[in-house]
């Protein structure tokens, strides 16, 4: 565990999963280490819905976000990764938020593999939309930056 983690007071964490259509958000905390997907919001032809984000992060008072920064398979940035650098500007210039980037490549792709299984094995009923698979990715998302953190 890194230092500078053992010193940090217990934090509440949200993640989002940057996208064109849908922004996935999660949350967390450093006191359990664990993730939960919480939602997903519908951006709109005028860019991310910000009254919306801020008001999540107004409800949970993060003490961070983890945003998710797409790559490539062969460890380039993806071509979604100016607009979550920019999400990821505008969240802390809005919120006040600090704000930590994470390699987001392949989290949607697990994130479905799980919601699948869940499904399979009966502890999810119901069918599995692309606004789960986003809150799923962001959990992953916020699941590797713990994994890297505490």
């Amino acid at each position: 565990m890194p230092e500078a983690t053992r010193s940090r007071p217990p934090q509440l964490l949200l993640a989002f999963d940057f996208g064109k259509r849908r922004i996935g958000v999660a949350t967390g905390d450093t006191m359990s280490g664990t993730a939960s997907a919480l939602t997903a919001i519908l951006v709109g032809a005028d860019g991310p819905p910000w009254p919306a984000i801020v008001s999540l992060v107004r409800k949970w008072q993060p003490a961070r976000a983890i945003v998710g920064l797409p790559y490539n398979a062969d460890g380039t940035e993806g071509s979604l990764a100016a607009g979550a650098r920019a999400f990821a500007a505008q969240l802390a210039q809005r919120c006040g938020l600090a704000i930590e980037l994470v390699d987001e490549r392949y989290s949607s792709l697990e994130a479905a593999a799980r919601l699948r299984q869940a499904r399979q094995s009966g502890l999810r009923k119901r069918r599995v939309a692309k606004t789960d698979i986003d809150a799923a990715a962001a959990c992953v998302i916020l699941e590797r930056w713990i994994e890297e953190n505490i």
